[in-house]
């Protein structure tokens, strides 16, 4: 028999939660094919099989939480494809699983088996006899409809309703039934719990503050009209915003370093290279992906990553090494018609650039003049345990100018 183990997933990353499993038990497995999907805080990552065989057992059902190094399948190289489950047979792969075996013979049988009558024997997992236990189901009462005779949670789970249901008084449930008042109980999602402590710890541990400006998009707008087509040609993909917001970042940066740092304990880790997070929104909540370099790359450079990583980020195909090792954080809440926002931090980084929605507004050129303008509030929230205010309205200033003069961000490189 061989163990399928959690293998090491990231520095920062210690245990996930199984999504999916993508091979069923008595499934041929050959090496390098992926066994199982495991959501972790920050992506989801498929576990692939370093030895072949059949999968003969399954330790941990879907939705399960499961460490690093924690065995969670087990593989026979000598089973035939379409072999019982190992629960129901793990000494004779071959035996019906209504058989009469000893406790020696099979051990998880016999453990599985609790208080059943007769000759009748169930398959399940560990993780689903100890659901079983926990909601005071007897196994020898639960019917499924797998092929296999497996039982699963659902099916404890389903067995369970009508007992709790008579069990409960009507103080107790944490959310009353009330048919004119229908509410719907959603488990979050491991990420989406991640984000939410995230988010939290940074407030209670950040002396985080927000300074807005404006800025005038005409220059940026008529840039983009005169040269979006020539530059899709030449380049093959679109000239966008965030081309322009990357680059004047950088520049910004480069003149106030402590933007582009991090605190260590008493230390500060002030960086000399420019890796920005570009926040991208999905089905499973907020993702950062990092434009690597992006001091080094041109507008064409920036868009083209930009757009691989929100393309990967929707199709969930993001690796651990696209969101680790951001510098500086840009979001743009305008795609969904933010008009102003306060962004929070994204730790263990120290500032943050929130884009809204252009919006056209009347603007004074002069004292006897007004002009529509096509203008955009920008946001900058930072860490005052390190950058003073003055120099935050100064970042937020000089991407102001950089962007109003769009030429500048080209002679900066």
């Amino acid at each position: 028999m061989v163990d399928v183990k959690v293998p090491e997933l990231a520095e920062s990353i210690t245990e996930g939660t199984i999504a999916k499993w993508l091979k069923n038990v008595g499934e041929k497995v050959n090496k390098g094919d992926d066994i199982v999907e495991l959501e972790t805080d920050k992506v989801n990552v498929q576990i692939s099989a370093e030895d072949e065989g059949v999968l003969t057992e399954l330790k941990k059902e879907e939705g399960d939480t499961v460490e690093v190094g924690e065995v969670i399948a087990v593989l026979d190289p000598n089973a035939a494809e379409g072999a019982a489950p190992a629960a129901s047979n793990a000494a004779q792969p071959a035996a019906p699983a209504t058989e009469d075996k000893t406790p020696s013979e099979a051990p998880a049988a016999a453990e599985s088996e609790a208080v059943s009558s007769g000759n009748e024997r169930y398959v399940a997992s560990p993780a689903v006899r100890k659901l079983a236990r926990e909601l005071g189901v007897d196994l020898k009462d639960v019917s499924t409809n797998d092929p296999l005779g497996r039982i699963h949670g659902d099916d404890v789970k389903r067995a369970a309703q009508p007992a709790e249901k008579s069990a409960s008084k009507p103080a107790a449930p944490a959310v009353q039934e009330n048919p004119a008042k229908p509410v719907e109980v959603v488990k979050m999602s491991r990420r989406r719990q991640t984000i939410a402590n995230r988010l939290v710890d940074v407030q209670h541990t950040a002396a985080m503050l927000t300074t807005f400006n404006e800025v005038d998009m005409s220059a940026i707008m008529d840039l983009r009209k005169r040269r979006k087509d020539s530059f899709l040609e030449k380049h093959d993909v679109k000239l966008g915003f965030m081309s322009f917001f990357t680059k004047a970042v950088v520049g910004a940066l480069k003149e106030f370093p402590l933007l582009n740092a991090e605190i260590q304990g008493t230390d500060l880790l002030v960086k000399k290279f420019y890796d920005i997070g570009i926040a991208v929104s999905t089905e499973e909540g907020l993702v950062v992906p990092v434009v690597r370099d992006a001091d080094r790359l041109g507008f064409a450079g920036i868009e083209s990553e930009i757009g691989n990583l929100a393309k990967k980020a929707r199709d969930g195909k993001l690796a651990l090494s696209d969101l680790q090792g951001g510098t500086f954080t840009i979001t743009n809440g305008g795609t969904f018609g933010s008009l102003l926002s306060t962004p929070i931090l994204n730790a263990p980084q120290v500032g943050i650039l929130g884009m809204h929605t252009i919006q056209w507004r009347p603007v004074a050129i002069d004292k006897d003049r007004m002009e529509n303008r096509p203008m955009m509030y920008l946001a900058l929230s930072y860490d005052h345990r390190i950058v003073d205010g003055s120099e935050a309205v100064r970042f937020l200033v000089s991407i102001k100018q950089k962007l109003e003069d769009p030429e500048t961000l080209l002679l900066e490189g």
